[in-house]
Order: C-alpha cells, then sequence, then structure tokens
C-alpha cells in the first residue's frame, strides 16, 4: 500500500541474479537507478547491499533514490511510460495491478524461484501478479494484532484470549475490574477500522470482491460479511467504545487515545506504541500484543497484509543488474536485517528477528495467515475515494441500516468503482 506503513523504518535490499537458469551474476558498467519509498529501507541496510551489490559489479554505481509517498502514483505512471525509467523500483501492493495490466513491468515468473520465491508472503504475492504471470516480488509488509495492557489484563485475571468468545470475555472481564471509572474503554474500535473488518470477513469464509478473467465483482451480500458485521458490533456494543461511528482509526488518532491510560485494548500496528509512548513513555512496557482471534478456539484470524513490492519496469536498460539487485534483496542475508527493523519480511519465513519484541512476535504469528484486497488495478480509486466499506460499517453500526441494506448498498457502490 502506500502510506500505511509507519513514518520511518522499513524493509529493504536487493538482489543477485543472473540471465537465465545459470548462476554467474551480470555484468555491466553505468548506474543502476534504484527508487524506494521514504521509511521502507534502514539506511544502514541500502549502505551494506549497495555496497555489496557494487563490489560485485565492478563498473556499475547504485544511483539511490528516496522517493515520497504523496503523488508518487502520478510519478510512477510517467516515469514507467518514459523512455528512461528506473531499474528498480518500489511499489505499494494496492498500486502493483494497476501497473501490472498496463505491462510496463517485467514480467519475473520464470525468476521466482531465484528470488526464493518459496517463501514469498501469499498476500504480497498476489498483489505482484496479474492474469496467471508474476509482475511484482514481495518485499515488506506489516498486519495488525490486538495491543493491550498487561497490566489490567493481569489486574482482571485475563489470560491473552484464544478465540473470539475468550476475546469478548476479556472485554467483559476488564470492564467489570475497570467499572469506577467512566472514561474506561476496555477496548477502542473507531465504527470505520475496516482493515480489522476484513479479518473477521475472511475469517467467517467470505470475502469482499471475487475476480473471473479481468472483472471483479463485489461478494458483499453474503452470510458470511453479515455474520462479520455482527461480530464488529458485539466487539463495539460489548465493549461500549467512544470511539466515533462514523470515522476510522486515525480520526483521532487511536494511538493517541491508548496513550492517555484510559484503553485496554486497541487492534492496530506495532509502531503505535511508540506513538502512544509519546503521551506516556511508559506505556510500552505496560503493553503486549496478541494476533486477532479467530472464530475457531486456538486459531487466528486471517489479517489483511499491507505492505510493498520490488518490480523491473519493463523499458530498463539494465534488467540483467536489476534481477542481481532483486536476488540480493531476497536473499536470507538482508531478509533478517529487514525483519530485525520490524517488518515482516517478503521473501523468508524466517521472522525470529521480529520476534525478538512482543509486538513483533504477534505480528509475526499472524502473518503466516496474510490476506490481500482485491487484486484489481482500480483497488487504489476505493482506497483513496469514499470506501464502500467505510460507508457500511458505519450505517450498520448506527442503525441507519440494517445488514441486509447495508452490505447491498456497499456491494453496488464496489462493483461501481470496480468496474
Amino acid at each position: 500500500m502506500k502510506a500505511w506503513a509507519r513514518a520511518a523504518t522499513g524493509a529493504a535490499a536487493v538482489a543477485l541474479l543472473a540471465t537465465g537458469c545459470g548462476g554467474g551474476t551480470a555484468a555491466g558498467s553505468g548506474e543502476l537507478t534504484v527508487w524506494l519509498m521514504n521509511g521502507s529501507a534502514p539506511t544502514s541496510l541500502t549502505d551494506e547491499l549497495h555496497k555489496e551489490f557494487e563490489d560485485k559489479h565492478p563498473g556499475v554505481k547504485v544511483k539511490y533514490e528516496i522517493q515520497q509517498w504523496t503523488g508518487i502514483q502520478d510519478k510512477l505512471t510517467t516515469a514507467l511510460a518514459g523512455n528512461q525509467p528506473p531499474d528498480v523500483v518500489e511499489l505499494g501492493n494496492t498500486q502493483n495491478p494497476k501497473f501490472a495490466k498496463e505491462r510496463v513491468l517485467t514480467d519475473l515468473t520464470a525468476d521466482a524461484s531465484e528470488l526464493a520465491g518459496s517463501q514469498w508472503l501469499e498476500g504480497l504475492k498476489q498483489s505482484g501478479a496479474w492474469q496467471g504471470k508474476q509482475y511484482g516480488v514481495p518485499f515488506y509488509a506489516a498486519n495488525r494484532s490486538v495491543i493491550y495492557r498487561k497490566d489490567l489484563f493481569d489486574k482482571a485475571g485475563i489470560k491473552e484470549p484464544t478465540s473470539r468468545a475468550e476475546w469478548l470475555e476479556a472485554i467483559r472481564k476488564l470492564k467489570a475490574a475497570n467499572a469506577s471509572d467512566p472514561e474506561f474503554q476496555p477496548l477502542y474500535l473507531a465504527g470505520q477500522n475496516w482493515y480489522s473488518l476484513l479479518s473477521f470477513i475472511w475469517d467467517e469464509g467470505g470475502d469482499i470482491a471475487k475476480q473471473e478473467g479481468e472483472k471483479f465483482t463485489a461478494t458483499l451480500e453474503t452470510a458470511q460479511v453479515k455474520s462479520a458485521l455482527e461480530f464488529y458490533k458485539q466487539l463495539v456494543e460489548v465493549s461500549g467504545t467512544k470511539a466515533p461511528k462514523d470515522a476510522d482509526e486515525q480520526k483521532p488518532e487511536q494511538a493517541g487515545v491508548y496513550g492517555q491510560g484510559k484503553v485496554g485494548m486497541i487492534i492496530g500496528l506495532p509502531w503505535e506504541v511508540d506513538t502512544a509512548a509519546k503521551t506516556d513513555p511508559s506505556i510500552k512496557a505496560k503493553s503486549a500484543a496478541f494476533p486477532i482471534p479467530s472464530k475457531n478456539a486456538g486459531t487466528n484470524a486471517p489479517v489483511f497484509q499491507g505492505g510493498s513490492n520490488l518490480a523491473i519496469p519493463a523499458g530498463s536498460k539494465n534488467a540483467a543488474l536489476a534481477k542481481d539487485y532483486l536476488k540480493l534483496m531476497t536473499s536470507a542475508k538482508y531478509q533478517s536485517q529487514l525483519a530485525k527493523s520490524g517488518m515482516v519480511p517478503g521473501t523468508s519465513k524466517d521472522t525470529g528477528e521480529l520476534e525478538a519484541s512482543p509486538f513483533g512476535a504477534a505480528m509475526a504469528k499472524g502473518s503466516r495467515n496474510g490476506r490481500a484486497v482485491p487484486a484489481s488495478p482500480k483497488w487504489g480509486t476505493v482506497e483513496e475515494g469514499q470506501n464502500p466499506l467505510k460507508d457500511m460499517l458505519t450505517a450498520y453500526l448506527t442503525g441507519a441500516k440494517d445488514a441486509t441494506k447495508a452490505t447491498a448498498d456497499a456491494a453496488a457502490k464496489l462493483n461501481g468503482l470496480l468496474g
């Protein structure tokens, strides 16, 4: 995706893939232009990676350019259509399908095995594919977990929930244990947190759209989606959350609310704890996290996996060198550094470095059941505009519409956006 990612910390790295099926490195001279996004790759990683790449390719220099998320889609559109595009680009996973469909990216299907294809995160892999061919290589990802106050759980005698039923019971116990504080919220859950809704929909066995050829059709009018809406409503009502029903988790920023010390849980990303700590520096030590529970006891719900892919523009004059860069990026050495920086590595199932923190450990567990939004070239318009899933949640939670009407209206709007 685009700016769902934290403002600074990230992924990165590179590769070394020869032409064909051989094991050598590509020869060459000149420059290899690499565009990565602001906050994606730690400087320590890119410095080491670029030195190693240049050492392996005498005469070649990496021209490394950090791009900003704001306006990047237009900038990529212009660059990829031009005669001198960059050689390696980072794409938000919701941007990848648009450029894949336009055939302005190199087909990397035959190179997957050389790029750690057996280790790829499934959610990002899906977003980099179009009509059976692979145009994007997973870079890094992140997914939500339930962040909670350990001290409050201990005081109320609560263990980490391993099912939806246990989660609801934990909310009730927290509420009862803090009944003397009218401002306390056992769970803060904004009414339009649609990323969390996705987990519940997938956990029920449903989805938001299906693909047939190049056509995407909304699948919101199902019993599974209605059941997911009902569970979301249960979380809101049982917790008595004071979060607005007509806004998402950024309005107000839920991390700031959590940092005020009157909230027991949020569904969020690991670095939101750091944001909360700006209000209360002690809150990080008081907090931990667990994967979003499934309705099936002992398992985790599927989670939305946002992140980025790496691609080679079709117009690159240095495609062999670019593949070498990607091969280095997908190697265990740099994937481990990526995990250490706090992200789910895109081409490695080894998340040991990520699991060093309780928040990273919960994210790593959840990532094994990661999913993606429909790989539609038009999905960006859904997120950037009036998202029908948000409207559906608000209408249902406020009672303005019942589940049948809310899902039908959202399906009609989603079909209009996806074309």
